[in-house]
């Protein structure tokens, strides 16, 4: 009984993802392929740079109907928007984001509700699911965040060092851009090239705070927006800002090591009690029956989920130290 419900659940989840393939990523590919072969290397790169300042001009999917839908709803879907574009993922629409995540919603509560039977649990478990999606866009803004405060100071020191050498403010954007790797690299470049194509400075600068919600790089546009209405010798101020960048980069990493050993208990907490679980019911098929075929088990199990996502929001709370 078993192997017909996950051969019948692998078909159905199969088949899903060979339609998805069928009628969105591969008319979507057959579209690009055919715009790079008509685009000469220097089009093609100028293309490039239309399309990211262009962005909020994109189409959020490649079904129309679809896109009609979420640009109605573009209020809505902003957030997510901007989460793609922080997480640094190409490829990737507000429209294939929302078709995975009801995708594993829906496989989800179909095999939920297929072994156990109860709607009350396939509901919550599919909802879950769903957040997977989103996620794993905020673990990948995350890294790229960090990595981008890792880089942020060296390329003050660059700008910094063509300020010196005698060069404008742009050159030393262009620079940084050229010459750094991502993601600063890519910001810098993008930066440069909104203010090449005409967007004033001031604006352009406050597109970069917002595109990347680090501290740092809001004291950098505020120290540049300061310089330009005041005057002053900007090199210094970048200087300046760069050793002390530097300085709480270093301290946040004394205390990430301090914290380390309380985030790993956290951690062990947190999955322990669900693998434990899992790992019973996977052991004793009788204990399994019991739970999900009783009244009181069910109940047991969404109370046991209640506090434990309540105890995972306390430990999170009590190893998230602010610095």
């Amino acid at each position: 009984m078993m192997a017909i419900v996950l051969a019948t659940f692998v078909v159905f989840f199969l088949g899903i993802l060979g339609a998805y393939w069928l009628f969105v990523v591969r008319p979507e590919q057959q579209r690009l392929g055919i715009v790079r072969r008509r685009l000469t290397p220097r089009l093609a790169a100028k293309a490039l740079v239309q399309r990211e300042l262009l962005k909020q001009q994109q189409a959020m999917s490649s079904v129309a109907a679809f896109d009609r839908v979420l640009r109605k709803s573009e209020q809505h879907t902003k957030p997510l928007r901007a989460l793609i574009e922080q997480a640094g993922v190409k490829g990737i629409s507000v429209g294939t984001v929302v078709a995975a995540s009801g995708l594993l919603a829906l496989v989800t509560f179909w095999a939920v509700l297929r072994l156990s039977g109860w709607f009350v649990l396939a509901v919550p478990a599919g909802l879950l699911i769903a957040a997977v999606p989103v996620m794993v866009l905020n673990r990948l803004r995350t890294l790229r965040l960090r990595k981008f405060e890792e880089q942020f100071p060296e390329a003050l020191d660059l700008i910094s060092r063509a300020l010196r050498a005698g060069h404008a403010f742009t050159t030393g954007l262009e620079m940084a851009g050229t010459e750094m790797p991502a993601p600063v690299g890519e910001e810098f470049r993008l930066l440069f090239d909104q203010q090449n194509f005409g967007m004033a400075m001031p604006e352009a600068l406050k597109e970069f705070a917002e595109r990347t919600p680090v501290l740092d790089a809001r004291f950098f546009v505020t120290a540049v927006l300061i310089q330009r209405e005041s005057g002053g010798n900007l090199a210094e101020v970048l200087d300046n800002l760069a050793g002390v960048i530097r300085t709480r980069f270093r301290v946040k990493r004394q205390m990430r090591v301090a914290s380390a050993h309380g985030r790993i208990t956290g951690w062990v907490l947190v999955g322990l009690p669900p693998t434990l679980g899992v790992a019973l019911m996977i052991a004793n098929p009788e204990h399994r029956e019991l739970m999900f075929g009783e009244t009181l088990g069910l109940q047991m199990m969404a109370g046991a989920a209640i506090l434990q996502v309540i105890g995972t929001l306390i430990i999170k709370k009590i190893i998230n130290i602010r610095y």
